[in-house]
């Protein structure tokens, strides 16, 4: 039975409010099985058909005059010049959701939408399953658990915690129950070489191999461009460009850092992060959970985890994440910082240890002591299985994030 996404309901709307809607995300995501099952009525065609393709590509006002009612283009970034006839199609007939676009290459989808779509697209993002999606529950809201007091319980997620991040969130694994390491490496040879090379047209795929590869060991570490070029064997402008793609490609996230100063010089550098920690384990050489449990890397790769549920939780909404960490030069920092609207911050302390510790909330006493005091309370997120109130923060289990 398919697993319900929470993106659904937003994707309902979008279509009933605007012209024409892209589903973009990474691979293997879900986009086309979402899209199928919730468009009822909708015909479907996938430009990755090379005959699809070819028709698209010399004749785009005839392929496209062969849809009389509403159609889902799918990997549609592949005919770039048929996004000029689809909004010629829609400013005619002002018909919302006549074209859904799904692809997979955000970086080429994005530029083509800004060219011939801009005002007229919604521009949603499924990433891969999150924990509450896993678990059939409903999306995490951070507006709520921020305000939540007393104790919970520790929620329906199955699976311990290490076997959670080694798996990952990629809805293939689960649907068919497959070993994660076996798919992952398919998935890496497959869609990450082959997207990214296509789009930045590296030549050295080996030296590519290195670079992501590097990126997954500093994973949660401040970005050190400089240190990760000469680490790799090429330039800091390389590393910046194909940085900027993986990003794109949804394969890593970069967050910024938070800049109200509070008497204090912050640090400025950026943290990595990679969106899903199934594909962080498999770059890290780790083969199994309980390899996860004494990893060297296994609180990057929690940390990332947490990171990455966060996000879900927005763009699953449909909503653009106010997600930053906080630093100052003295040592002092909180993991995460969330703004929720009207100047209101939510500090998130990201913890793997399985037993609270009084000192997980050492840096968010000192967050408010400092100035950021805000009337959410501080949120510790553990690797334990108990969700309780210690003084003014709220200690959540990660069976409630995400």
């Amino acid at each position: 039975m398919m697993i319900p996404r929470h993106l659904e309901r937003r994707l309902d709307k979008a279509i009933g409010d605007s012209l024409v809607v892209t589903l973009t995300g990474p691979r293997q995501s879900g986009k086309t099985t979402l899209a199928r099952t919730a468009l009822v009525g909708y015909e479907y065609v996938s430009l990755e058909d090379p005959e699809q393709r070819v028709l698209a590509v010399e004749d785009p006002r005839g392929f496209l005059g062969r849809f009389a009612g509403k159609v889902i283009l799918d990997e549609a970034q592949r005919v770039p010049d048929l996004f000029s006839y689809v909004q010629g199609i829609v400013d005619q007939t002002q018909r919302p959701g006549q074209f859904v676009l799904t692809g997979s290459q955000n970086f080429l989808l994005l530029r083509q939408i800004s060219q011939s779509l801009a005002g007229r697209c919604a521009i949603l993002h499924l990433l891969p399953f999150s924990r509450s999606e896993l678990a059939r529950e409903p999306v995490m809201d951070l507006e709520h658990i921020g305000a939540a007091r007393g104790p919970e319980d520790a929620g329906g997620t199955s699976g311990g915690l290490f076997r959670t991040l080694f798996t990952g969130g990629y809805p293939r694994i689960h649907d068919k129950g497959l070993d994660p390491q076996d798919w992952l490496s398919a998935y890496y040879q497959t869609y990450v070489e082959r997207d990214v090379r296509e789009v930045l047209n590296v030549g050295d795929l080996e030296a590519f191999g290195r670079f992501i590869g590097l990126c997954a060991g500093r994973t949660g570490q401040l970005l050190n461009l400089s240190s990760l070029a000469s680490d790799c064997g090429i330039t800091h402008t390389t590393v910046r460009r194909w940085l900027s793609v993986l990003e794109a490609s949804f394969i890593v996230t970069l967050l910024r850092p938070h800049h109200r100063n509070f008497s204090k010089r912050l640090v400025k550098s950026a943290k990595l992060y990679f969106v899903d920690t199934g594909l962080l384990c498999y770059l890290l050489r780790i083969r199994s959970p309980e390899d996860l449990a004494l990893h060297a890397g296994r609180g990057a790769v929690f940390e990332s985890w947490v990171v990455s549920e966060a996000i879900k939780s927005f763009v699953h909404r449909g909503l653009r994440p106010d997600l930053y960490f906080w630093r100052d030069v003295s040592g002092h920092e909180i993991d995460l910082i969330v703004e929720m609207g009207g100047g209101r911050l939510l500090p998130v302390e990201i913890k793997s240890g399985q037993t609270f510790n009084t000192d997980f909330v050492k840096d968010l006493s000192w967050w408010r002591q400092a100035g950021g005091a805000s009337e959410l309370p501080g949120i510790v997120v553990y690797g334990g299985d108990d969700s309780f109130s210690y003084r003014d923060n709220r200690v959540l289990s990660w069976r409630r994030w995400g």
